[in-house]
C-alpha cells in the first residue's frame, strides 16, 4: 500500500523539479494571468526555423507553405499528458479562429501510427498534424520542455514562445496578441 503513494509522490517531485529547471535562466516575463512566457525581447527578431515535414498522408508541408499567416506551432508527443488536452484546446482555437490564423501540431519522433493513432482518440483532425521522426524542429527551436509553442507573426518571426502547457484561455490570448499585432 506505500509503495504506490511512494512512487507517486517521488513521481510528482521530479515533474516539479523538472518544472522549476526548465524555467531556469531563461528571459520570461508574468503575464497577467500570474503565468510564465517567455518572450522575444524587444531588440532582437528570431526568425522562425524552416522545416519540411510530411503530414499523415505522406504529403510535404514546408514553413513557406504558410508565409504572410500568423501561426502557431505547437510541439507535442503521445506520451506527454499535457499535450492531451492541450491538442483539443488548439482544436477549439482553430474552429473558433478559422483561416485568420494556421495552428500546426509537430509530433516530436514517433511513428505515423503512434501519432495518428494518438489523435483519433482525442477526435482532433482540424489541426495540420506533422511528423517529425528525428526531432529536428524540437532541436531548432531549442526546445527544453513539453509541449512546446511558437507563436510566428505575418513577418516569420517569433513573436512569443510558450514552455508548458497551456489552458484555452491562454491560447486564445495569445492567438489575439498575435493577430492585433
Amino acid at each position: 500500500m506505500k509503495t504506490p503513494l511512494i512512487i507517486i509522490s517521488v513521481v510528482v517531485l521530479v515533474v516539479v523539479g523538472w518544472l522549476l529547471i526548465s524555467n531556469t535562466g531563461q528571459h520570461q516575463n508574468m503575464n497577467s494571468n500570474g503565468n510564465n512566457t517567455q518572450t522575444k525581447s524587444s531588440t532582437t527578431v528570431e526568425k522562425a526555423p524552416d522545416f519540411a515535414l510530411q503530414d499523415y498522408d505522406g504529403k510535404t508541408v514546408k514553413f513557406t507553405d504558410f508565409a504572410g499567416k500568423p501561426l502557431v506551432i505547437n510541439s507535442w508527443a503521445a506520451w506527454c499528458p499535457f499535450c492531451r488536452k492541450e491538442l483539443v484546446d488548439f482544436a477549439a482555437a482553430q474552429k473558433e479562429f478559422g483561416d485568420d490564423v494556421a495552428i500546426v501540431a509537430i509530433d516530436r519522433a514517433e511513428s505515423r501510427e503512434t501519432a495518428k493513432k494518438y489523435t483519433d482518440e482525442l477526435g482532433v483532425t482540424n489541426l495540420i498534424f506533422l511528423l517529425d521522426p528525428s526531432d529536428s524542429f524540437y532541436q531548432s527551436i531549442g526546445g527544453f520542455s513539453m509541449p512546446e509553442t511558437i507563436f510566428v507573426d505575418r513577418d516569420g518571426n517569433i513573436a512569443e514562445r510558450k514552455r508548458g502547457p497551456m489552458e484555452i484561455k491562454e491560447i486564445r490570448e495569445k492567438i489575439q496578441k498575435l493577430l492585433s499585432s
